[in-house]
């Protein structure tokens, strides 16, 4: 009994029976801006949801996790593709929030097929005393007017206004897995399965093809594009991952169309770990930079490995994450559950240190999201104390991985001294559930 229990399969008819959300309110995707003030959310049905951290007061100087609504919008809505007879689905797959350079905020929302720009300001103040309008904002009889007025503004209830300033279509023929934001801050790259494609963010109508692995016979495919990143600094450069566990890095300078890698990482197989599930289990999920953008962080099903950019044969190191689901494969593939997807996210603290060895190492600061203490080699787990949005309640984390999840996984790095220094990635062993009605609790 204990078994079925732990292995059983929550899905949407579950939810459905026990009242919790219905399938177009379940969460698809979580960011947070650069300086974690904002939190946005994006659904199954199409909608983006803003939170803004509330500040801290002196009664309660300690209720920095606690976010609030500040703004939602509909980003996206359901189409039908008649060339292909294809319905598109308006779930938000991947949201990117653009450095913040004046009072707005300016976020990239993206479905399977349509990136838009969205603009998220503040209005405080509202004209008044126009000469040829009233107040409602219906035209004058001009022979009614007497006397010229000057408009002024006059202050009003705070008004947080989304409006999308740019829409980036027809530019992927399969869906859009992720996209990512360049370091120039001008342009960004959109990745689907099969195509990688260069944007400027002010030009809609034209994007340019930078990677293309389609084969002449689709018969011949063995593999597909899964996460693609920029590096933070270097903005000619970046890398994509693909479903075979391989991690590719480009540089645009070298050629247009990036066919040819400069960089191919990939660690190689042991055959005494040969299963049926490995080339499922291998295929990487989700791939990123650290902060100096010397190291690689990738996530796959089960573990979570950290790449040095000059060592491409092996990882310096491997964390299993779901170690305790190798067991459990046979009825993982039997539910789907095997296909799901899990992101990373890395931390921006960290310090260099010595272990207790004497070497060079790092040892981690408490980040600001994790709130856990220094342990021993640098290890630091999340206690499992979730930040709560506002909500009717909240549903607990699950024992098995679903679709809806999101492991996050806080990242921190050093060089290190005498180049011994590696990165140090911190785990966080719990998974959360989202929902857009129930509120939000997460392990970060």
């Amino acid at each position: 009994m204990d078994e079925e229990i732990d292995t059983r399969k929550i899905n949407n008819s579950f939810l459905r029976d026990h009242n919790y959300a219905t399938e177009a309110d379940i969460i698809s995707t979580v960011e947070f801006n650069s300086t974690g003030e904002l939190l946005a959310t994006g659904d199954k049905g199409g909608r983006v949801v803003v939170f803004q951290r509330e500040q801290e007061s002196k009664n309660q100087p300690h209720r920095r996790g606690e976010y609030n609504v500040y703004s939602t919008f509909q980003s996206h809505e359901p189409e039908f593709d008649y060339l292909k007879s294809l319905e598109i689905e308006e779930k938000i797959n991947k949201i990117r929030w653009l450095p913040q350079q004046n009072a707005a905020y300016f976020l990239l929302s993206t479905n399977d097929k349509t990136v838009k720009l969205w603009k998220i300001s503040e209005r405080d103040k509202r004209p008044e005393g126009y000469n040829l309008k009233d107040e409602d904002g219906r035209i004058r009889d001009p022979t009614t007017i007497t006397a010229l007025r000057v408009p002024v503004l006059r202050p009003m209830d705070l008004m947080v206004e989304a409006t999308p300033r740019r829409v980036f279509s027809n530019g992927h023929t399969y869906h859009i897995n992720s996209i990512s934001i360049n370091s120039d801050y001008e342009t960004y790259m959109s990745t689907d399965d099969l195509r990688i494609n260069l944007w400027n963010l002010e030009i809609t109508n034209r994007s340019f093809n930078i990677v293309d692995i389609k084969p002449t016979n689709m018969e011949e495919l063995t593999e597909v594009i899964t996460a693609a990143e920029f590096h933070p600094h270097q903005c000619n450069t970046f890398v994509y991952s693909s479903s075979k566990g391989s991690i590719r890095l480009c540089d645009m300078r070298a050629a247009a169309l990036c066919d040819s890698h400069s960089k191919f990482f990939e660690e190689p197989e042991d055959p005494s770990n040969r299963s049926f599930f490995s080339e499922i289990i291998s295929s990487i999920s989700d791939v990123k930079f650290s902060h100096s953008g010397r190291y690689l962080m990738t996530r796959d099903y089960l573990t979570i490995k950290v790449w040095d950019l000059n060592m491409e044969n092996k990882p310096l190191e491997t964390y299993q994450v779901h170690d305790y689901l190798r067991s459990k494969l046979c009825s993982l593939y039997e539910n789907d559950c095997i296909f799901d997807k899990f992101e990373c996210v890395r931390g921006r603290e960290a310090a260099e240190g010595r272990d207790q060895r004497g070497q060079p190492g790092l040892q981690q600061e408490n980040p600001p999201h994790c709130m856990a203490p220094q342990r021993e080699h640098h290890r630091c787990r999340c206690n499992q104390q979730p930040l709560h949005l506002p909500g009717q309640g909240q549903l607990g984390a699950s024992l098995l991985p679903l679709r809806t999840h999101s492991i996050m996984t806080g990242w921190c790095h050093s060089a290190g001294m005498g180049g011994q220094g590696i990165g140090e990635a911190l785990t966080a062993d719990c998974a959360a559930f989202f929902t857009r009605t129930q509120g939000l609790a997460l392990c970060p």
